[in-house]
């Protein structure tokens, strides 16, 4: 198991054992999975607007902390759903490194 591998399972573990995983995988929405980590993204545009210490982690920036609840949520999400996103992770890196500037596009 590799460091992200076992940090995805204590992100679903830790999810599951304060009982967001009820029922296994019939007890998930993915609409609303993916909802959650969109609403992490806004928080995190928010604290480039106003920064500053997180409130709950005063040492760190909230930027920081809100950019770690979106990886929470995906790695848990994924390990959750058994989606083999550090493979397709490898993948598109490496797919990337043969793309034209900016894909093609203005941005």
């Amino acid at each position: 198991m590799t460091d992200l591998e076992s940090i995805m399972l204590e992100c679903h573990e830790t999810a599951r054992d304060h009982g967001f995983w009820p029922d296994g995988v019939f007890g998930r929405n993915k609409g609303e999975m993916i909802a959650l980590m969109h609403s992490e993204l806004s928080e995190m545009l928010e604290a480039v607007r106003k920064p500053g210490p997180d409130h709950h982690i005063p040492n760190l920036p909230n930027e920081a902390v809100e950019a770690a609840d979106l990886l929470i949520r995906l790695f848990d999400y994924c390990y959750g759903f058994n989606i083999p996103v550090l493979q397709a992770l490898e993948s598109k890196m490496e797919f990337n490194k043969h793309r034209p500037h900016k894909h093609g596009k203005a941005f």
